[in-house]
C-alpha cells in the first residue's frame, strides 16, 4: 500500500508541475528532480547494506561492531560537504541563471535523506513493515503537499525545489520521534565500521548507477543534449518519467524488501523466476496500452503540447521492464553477498546507457537506445553471474 501512495504521489507531481508551468519551464525542475534523486539512489546502497547488516539484540555480536546511529550522523555530515564543496562543477552550468541557489536544497535533501536511508534500513532489518510503510508513504505525501502548495503561490524554481527536499527531513524526524523508545537497543550490526563503509561504498556505486538509469536519467540527457530545443527536451523527460515509473518505482521501492526475501527462502531460484516473469508480462502489458491510448491520453492531460508517437511510448515501456529485471537480480545478488556483481551489473548498465546518449544520433533515437542497451547489458551481467553462483553452489 505505501508503494502505491508514492507511486500516487509521483504521479500526480509529474503532472501537476508541466501542467501549471510548462513544459518548458518544466525541464529545470525536473533535472534538479534528477539530481536529488540520483543522489537519493546511491545512498539507497547504505539502506540495502544496513537491511543485510542489522540483527535483533539477541543474535551474536561480533568485536568493535559499527553502532548505526553514529555511522548515520557521520556519514549525513560528510554527505552534505561533499554536495556543497562539488557545486563549482555543475551549479552554473546545470542551473543557469540560478546557479548557488540551488545548492542549499540539494545540500539539505542529501544529508537528511542519509539519515532516512539508515532508519529505514534498520527497519526492514527487523521486518518492522508498519513503520517502513509508513516512512514511504509519509515522505511522498509530504513531498505532493508541499509542491502543490507552493506552486498556488510560486513558479520559483528554488521554492520548488526546497518543497522537493524538505520531506527527507520531516519524515525522518516523524517516524524516529514514532519508534524511537520501541527501536534503541533492539538491534545491532554484524560489521565493524570498517567492514560496513567498505561494504556500503560498493552498494552506493551500484545505487549510483541504478540511479542513472532511473532517476538520474532525465539529468543525464540534459547533460548530454545542451543544444537541444527546450521543449522537446523536456517532452521527452517527462513522457520517459511518467510511462518507465509504474514497474521501476515499483522496484526500487521493493529492493531493502527483496533482499531480505532472497535471504531467508530457500526457493530464491525458482522465486527469482517468478517475479522476472511477472515482470517481464507486466512490460508487455504497459507497453500495449502505450501503444494504444499513450498519445490520446498524453494529450488530454498536457493540452497545447507535441504529443508523442505510440510507438515511442511502447518502447520506453519496454525499457523499463529492463530496468524492472535489473531491480530484481540486484537484491539477489546482494542477498547471497554478492557485492561485485551487484555493483557490476549496475556499473556496466550505467556506463552503456550514457556511451548510448553520447552517439552521434538524433536525440529521440540516442535516448531509445540508451534505455534499451544499457539495462540489457548490466541484466546480461546480472544473469550470467547468478547461474554461476547457483551452479558453484550445487556442486558443493
Amino acid at each position: 500500500m505505501a508503494t502505491v501512495v508514492i507511486g500516487i504521489a509521483g504521479y500526480a507531481i509529474t503532472w501537476l508541475v508541466p501542467r501549471v508551468v510548462g513544459v518548458g519551464e518544466y525541464t529545470t525542475f525536473a533535472l534538479f528532480w534528477s539530481f536529488v534523486f540520483l543522489v537519493v539512489a546511491g545512498l539507497s546502497g547504505v539502506q540495502q547494506e544496513i537491511t543485510r547488516a542489522t540483527r535483533p539484540a539477541g543474535a551474536p555480536r561480533v568485536d568493535r561492531a559499527a553502532h548505526a546511529g553514529r555511522f548515520a550522523l557521520i556519514a549525513a555530515g560528510l554527505v552534505g560537504v561533499v554536495v556543497i564543496a562539488s557545486a563549482f562543477l555543475w551549479a552554473e552550468s546545470l542551473f543557469p541563471g540560478l546557479g548557488w541557489a540551488m545548492v542549499p536544497p540539494l545540500a539539505v535533501a542529501s544529508a537528511s535523506y542519509t539519515l532516512v536511508a539508515v532508519l529505514s534500513g534498520t527497519l526492514y532489518g527487523v521486518a518492522a513493515w508498519t513503520a517502513v510503510a509508513w516512512c514511504i508513504a509519509l515522505d511522498g505525501t509530504i513531498r505532493l503537499v508541499l509542491i502543490a502548495v507552493t506552486l498556488l503561490f510560486t513558479h520559483d524554481p528554488v521554492m520548488l525545489a526546497w518543497a522537493i527536499s524538505l520531506p527527507f527531513l520531516i519524515t525522518f524526524v516523524v517516524i524516529w520521534l514514532s519508534i524511537r523508545r520501541s527501536l534503541v537497543g533492539r538491534t545491532h550490526l554484524d560489521v565493524t565500521y570498517r567492514d560496513l563503509t567498505w561494504n556500503s561504498a560498493r552498494t552506493i556505486v551500484a545505487s549510483i548507477s541504478m540511479g542513472a538509469l532511473v532517476s538520474g536519467f532525465p539529468l543525464l540527457l540534459g547533460l548530454t543534449s545542451p543544444n537541444a530545443p527546450e521543449v522537446e527536451l523536456g517532452v521527452l523527460i517527462l513522457l520517459s518519467t511518467l510511462v518507465r515509473a509504474p514497474l521501476i518505482v515499483v522496484g526500487m521501492a521493493l529492493q531493502s524488501f527483496l533482499v531480505v526475501l532472497f535471504k531467508e527462502r530457500s526457493d530464491r531460484w525458482r522465486l527469482l523466476l517468478a517475479i522476472e516473469t511477472a515482470v517481464v508480462v507486466a512490460g508487455l502489458v504497459i507497453a500495449g496500452l502505450g501503444w494504444w491510448l499513450g498519445p490520446a491520453v498524453f494529450e488530454i492531460l498536457f493540452p497545447g503540447e507535441p504529443v508523442p508517437s505510440g510507438g515511442l511510448i511502447a518502447v520506453l515501456a519496454l525499457s523499463s521492464a529492463l530496468v524492472g529485471a535489473l531491480c530484481v537480480t540486484a537484491p539477489a545478488a546482494l542477498a547471497l553477498s554478492m557485492h561485485g556483481l551487484y555493483t557490476g551489473g549496475w556499473v556496466v548498465a550505467a556506463l552503456t546507457t550514457l556511451l548510448c546518449l553520447l552517439a552521434p544520433l538524433p536525440l529521440e533515437t540516442r535516448t531509445i537506445v540508451a534505455l534499451l542497451v544499457g539495462p540489457a547489458c548490466g541484466l546480461a551481467v546480472h544473469a550470467v553471474g547468478l547461474i554461476h553462483g547457483a551452479r558453484r553452489g550445487r556442486s558443493k
